[in-house]
């Protein structure tokens, strides 16, 4: 039978899992790869990383089937993440600069005047965050890169597009909806790039690659990679593939992805819906021309935090251990860690503000930290899905369908529904991404059904009801929220 591969490029790992033609996983394969931090706020990836961990993830799973029996790839990446490569060679003219980036930050404070403009065509706040401000810095700092780009010598894509351009021998230039209006530069009312906002970043669009439909055609891979050319056929940045895999397809759904970061979208339909709150107005996928768009809130540090215990504090090895030691933190103490290590995201888009805790005691530990770190989570999803209710009228107050890797703490979701006060739904399969993915390219190739026929096959795992009293809920979200105020003043 057909069988579907998935490549899941993320901030800190790449993946690749193969599902069956109904998207039954298989097997799978992950890497991790280096983070650089050449300076304060500043996060860079090697792009030589990236595509090296993607080769060899999807050869470790090939290797476990026959190649002949993939009908189609899809991909789904890390999204505004910035890479501009030279096209005769392939190479990049520097680091990939991460979506977490904050360099650019006086670029965007230049710009401010500029930002209602920006901000109805795109959807998008003047943030560091976007792809946009990164393109104009490396253009701007990297020698000869600007005279190249005029001459058309170069090359700009975010990580799905640079992907595609190898495993397709140069063949590709590509995106998907989702990915291009993640840059900055995209009209997504049109679905066009936008002429005058590349002039006024002084952005060649000759740099820009071709946009395409998250279920299309976007190339063939080279048969010298795998042994095998293997079909492109779905695409979507990696929180619009959560929420496909999710099956939020209904106008009001919600879901929330944990990983590096949270991320939560709230399908609006075919409406944009502009946000009164801070949020951003996105495209959650396109199928068949048609677009349909989202609100989201982004949050820039989630299972980000966990990693820092084990390898900044170095209290946990592993991230298994911070569900028992919150377990057995001292109720008595009610630590608020305020995670913003590279700025605060949504509804506040503070980029200059760091981490701060409060609340320390001389009998503050390990545990204690490891709780106010998991709590952070949830206290800043109900920061979203607060704004999202006044967007959206009484939208949080609905089920929230949570996946990634932070999920699989039972701890961590029970706290999230008690501060939310609402339902939290693990679904069966965690690894939504990688599962939306698929689903687009197996749309595309006719292996799996329309979307809302889809939606009928997802299941449940496990129901997260609040618990918590509403006295208590309350009084803790505003202790957070003056901890984060606080946050903002330093």
């Amino acid at each position: 039978m057909p069988q579907i591969l998935a490549i899941d490029q993320g901030t800190t790992s790449t993946r690749a899992i193969l599902f069956s033609h109904d998207l039954t996983p298989i097997t799978s394969a992950q890497e991790e790869f280096p983070q650089h931090y050449p300076a304060s706020g500043w996060v860079e990836h090697d792009p030589a990383d990236l595509l090296r961990t993607t080769l060899s993830v999807v050869r470790t799973v090939l290797s476990r089937t026959d190649p002949a029996d993939i009908a189609c790839i899809g991909i789904t990446n890390q999204r505004e993440t910035t890479i501009i490569w030279n096209r005769e060679t392939g190479k990049p003219i520097a680091n990939a600069i991460v979506w977490q980036d904050r360099r650019t930050a006086a670029i965007c404070d230049a710009l401010l005047p500029h930002e209602p403009m920006i901000t109805a065509r795109t959807g998008l706040l003047l943030d560091p965050y976007f792809s946009a401000t990164k393109v104009k810095y490396l253009l701007d700092h990297t020698p000869g890169a600007r005279a190249a780009a005029e001459a058309g010598k170069l090359a700009f894509g975010t990580v799905d597009t640079y992907l595609i351009w190898h495993l397709t021998a140069g063949r590709s230039h590509v995106t998907d909806a989702t990915n291009a209006a993640r840059t900055m530069l995209f009209n997504i009312k049109t679905n066009q790039w936008d002429a005058e906002i590349c002039a006024l970043l002084n952005i060649p669009m000759s740099l820009l690659p071709e946009v395409k439909d998250s279920a299309a055609e976007f190339g063939t891979t080279d048969a010298a990679l795998f042994g095998h050319a293997i079909p492109i056929r779905g695409v979507a940045g990696d929180q619009q593939a959560a929420t496909v895999g999710q099956a939020c397809f209904q106008p009001g759904m919600m879901k929330s992805t944990y990983g590096t970061g949270c991320f939560a979208l709230l399908n609006t339909g075919t409406t944009m819906v502009a946000s009164k709150n801070r949020l951003l107005t996105t495209i959650a996928y396109r199928l068949n021309g048609e677009t349909t768009y989202a609100l989201e809130g982004s949050i820039f540090i989630a299972g980000a935090v966990v990693q820092w215990l084990r390898d900044g504090l170095k209290i946990i090895a592993n991230a298994a251990e911070t569900q028992t030691l919150a377990s057995h933190a001292d109720p008595a103490q009610d630590l608020i860690l305020v995670p913003a290590f590279t700025g605060l995201g949504a509804p506040y888009w503070r980029p200059e503000c760091r981490g701060a805790v409060y609340g320390i005691t001389r009998n503050s530990g390990p545990a204690e930290l490891a709780r106010a770190a998991l709590e952070s989570v949830g206290f800043q999803t109900r920061d979203l899905l607060e704004a999202m209710r006044a967007d959206w009228g009484t939208a949080a107050e609905g089920v929230l369908r949570v996946d990634g890797g932070m999920t699989a703490s039972d701890w961590t979701m029970q706290f999230l529904a008690d501060i939310l006060g609402a339902p939290v739904d693990r679904p069966k399969v965690t690894e939504t991404t990688a599962l939306g993915a698929a689903y687009l390219a197996g749309l595309q190739s006719g292996l799996c059904p329309p979307p809302q026929e889809f939606a009928q096959n997802w299941a449940l795992q496990h129901r997260f009801q609040p618990r918590m009293s509403e006295i208590t809920r309350q009084s803790k979200y505003q202790r957070w929220g003056r901890a984060v105020q606080a946050t903002m003043l330093v």
